[in-house]
């Protein structure tokens, strides 16, 4: 699995009550991208969960002066791999590439980011997770999938950020009350 750029920045350092911004499936729109991450900037987001076709990795650029911290896969639309890599490698970046998937844990909560909706489903089912994201199907969806420790898991899609052949859509959420909702992105 690949591991770029997470030096530098401690997700879970003072982050009680933080809430996100999920995005998936830009394809190179940095518009709606950077529209959507300010929105949800302007509504209390402090990090940013891109679940994958984030395609160009300048398409970061976009939302990179915004200063939040993202967090994202690649998603089956790979780019230019070598350079999201390097970019995620520039600490001032505040980007966390985990490759095609991540798990990693923010205010206090167990995320799994993955593009895949049958993956997510199935990492959902195992109830290690508090959050699992997937983007892929370009169709927003929040849902509680039963574990197999008897809890609900979240399951998050948060459709095409771009408008891609779909409404563009993306989620703000609270991860200390699991609360989230499906937002159109501003035009």
């Amino acid at each position: 699995m690949t591991r770029c750029g997470t030096r530098g920045y401690s997700p879970n350092k003072g982050s009680t009550g933080l809430k996100v911004c999920i995005v998936s499936d830009s394809h190179d729109h940095r518009e709606p991208l950077a529209a959507a991450v300010a929105e949800a900037k302007s509504l209390g987001a402090q990090a940013v969960l891109h679940c994958g076709d984030l395609v160009a990795p300048s398409t970061l650029h976009a939302i990179i002066p915004l200063g939040l911290p993202v967090h994202l896969i690649h998603g089956n639309n790979t780019g230019d791999l070598f350079n999201l890599c390097r970019f995620a490698q520039a600490v001032e970046n505040r980007v966390h590439y985990y490759g095609q998937d991540g798990s990693f844990t923010l205010g206090q909560r167990r995320i799994f980011i993955v593009h895949y909706p049958h993956y997510a489903r199935a990492l959902a089912l195992t109830g290690d997770y508090d959050l699992v994201c997937n983007g892929h199907e370009h169709r927003a969806t929040v849902e509680r999938i039963r574990n197999v420790r008897g809890e609900e898991t979240l399951r998050i899609d948060p459709g095409t950020v771009a408008g891609v052949s779909a409404p563009a859509t993306y989620v703000f959420g609270d991860l200390q009350a699991l609360e989230f909702a499906i937002r159109p992105v501003p035009r």
